[in-house]
């Protein structure tokens, strides 16, 4: 379960350039991978070995510097709120502003791990104007120049160094799942429909996090946790709708199961926030199934459903071996069936294949249709094997690693998915130098 350090600080000061030299140490996030692009403002990093999770706030704010004003309030609130760390960003060109002191004044009531970050100082005068930083009020400052990455160094260590030890999980041999999505798609009422009135099966277990409670289910011969991020806390200062506030809410709650329920307002349809909420669970690896609420407010008729899922299937490319399964709370439609299939793709998640099943069925496979042949010269793949990783990876052995281009990883994949049963389980294909 990896911390949360979010980035915050008024526009044009260089936040989205510190994130993105932090999560670029991580080749897995800046990768080919389709879909990564599509939320700029969440990423994994890791220093010494400790590996965390960044946020971006400022990419969440659009529009003009007065509506800016209004926004940044809400964003450092649910910073404070939600991350375990907080960087600061100013600007040493610019000195301090009106804004900078209206977010110093905020988190100077906050007893987290506040970093003050001057930016921009790339030269010894600059280094003797930053001292005028200690008037915020906040203590000890860095100085860094993010766009060269000249003293971010010290800063990570300080960071990590603050972090909370990772805490032991509880209850960590059986499944957990996450219940998340846009807010008002019926979270909470597919909760409720599961656990029904009858709370005697229901234990709730505080999660490791602050803020995640933990319902433990078990009935009809099974048996998990609920990461529940529907109704946790009710925010008195912050507006539900923020999509920043879902998206920081999510981060936790995937980072924190084996499998999420995606939870789509199918009156609403699978819009950009909950594609941003797919990709975050497919991008850490997890399970995923995608719930469609509300199915009985749709006009249907008979190809309705494949229309729909077709749509889908569409948006999430290439990841589409993924189980849609339309429900409604409010007549408890399919929502057995949503778990069934949560659990099924809990056991695929968890699937170990014998190495020598693995080279048995896809030697062949790859034999009759190797990797194309690039410059004339032709890959050879001898071996493969599955990772010892909590979530399906494999490695595949040749002589030329560097020749195997996407498309063939695509076709490798794909035929993982046919042999072996991997429906809604994001597989990783790796090719080595054997």
């Amino acid at each position: 379960m990896s911390s949360i350090v979010a980035i915050v600080g008024r526009p044009n000061v260089g936040k989205s350039t510190l994130f993105n030299r932090l999560i670029q140490r991580r080749e897995a996030i800046v990768d080919a991978v389709s879909g990564v692009t599509r939320d700029r403002h969440y990423g994994k990093s890791d220093w010494n070995g400790r590996e965390f999770s960044v946020i971006d706030t400022g990419g969440y704010v659009k529009g003009s510097d007065d509506v800016f004003e209004a926004q940044i309030d809400k964003q450092v609130e649910i910073a404070i709120e939600e991350a375990d760390a907080i960087i600061f960003m100013v600007d040493v060109e610019a000195g301090i502003t009106g804004m900078d002191q209206d977010v110093a004044k905020l988190l100077r009531r906050v007893k987290k791990p506040i970093f003050l970050v001057v930016n921009k100082v790339d030269n010894a005068m600059r280094a003797q104007n930053a001292v005028e930083f200690y008037n915020l009020g906040l203590g000890d400052y860095f100085t860094i120049a993010s766009i060269n990455g000249s003293g971010t160094g010290d800063l990570l260590d300080a960071v990590i160094d603050a972090l909370p030890e990772k805490e032991p999980d509880t209850d960590s041999d059986l499944p957990r799942f996450a219940v998340v999505g846009r807010p008002n798609a019926g979270k909470s009422s597919f909760i409720n429909t599961l656990i029904g009135e009858e709370r005697y099966i229901v234990t709730d277990i505080a999660g490791t996090t602050r803020d995640s409670i933990d319902t433990k289910y078990k009935r009809f011969g099974f048996e998990f946790n609920l990461v529940d991020t529907a109704g946790i806390r009710r925010k008195s200062k912050v507006k539900e709708d923020l999509e920043f506030y879902s998206v920081m809410r999510s981060v936790r709650a995937i980072e924190h199961c084996d499998v999420c329920l995606v939870v789509v307002d199918a009156t609403r349809g699978f819009d950009g926030q909950v594609q941003n909420i797919f990709w975050l669970a497919e991008r850490n690896r997890k399970g995923v199934v995608i719930l469609i609420n509300k199915w009985d407010l749709v006009e249907k008729d008979t190809k309705t459903v494949k229309e729909y899922e077709q749509s889908i299937r569409e948006e999430i490319a290439p990841f589409t071996d993924v189980p849609i399964v339309f429900i409604s709370t409010i007549s408890k439609q399919r929502v057995f069936k949503a778990i069934e299939t949560a659990i099924k793709v809990y056991e695929n998640r968890s699937k170990r294949i014998k190495t020598s099943e693995l080279n048995d069925v896809m030697l062949p496979i790859i034999e009759h249709t190797p990797p194309p042949a690039i410059k004339g010269k032709y890959v050879k793949i001898k071996y493969c094997m599955q990772l010892p990783t909590p979530q399906p990876q494999f490695a595949f052995f040749c002589n030329l690693p560097q020749y195997v281009k996407d498309p063939y990883r695509r076709f490798i994949e794909n035929k993982l998915r046919e042999q072996f049963d991997f429906n809604g389980v994001p597989v990783a294909v790796y090719f080595r130098k054997k």
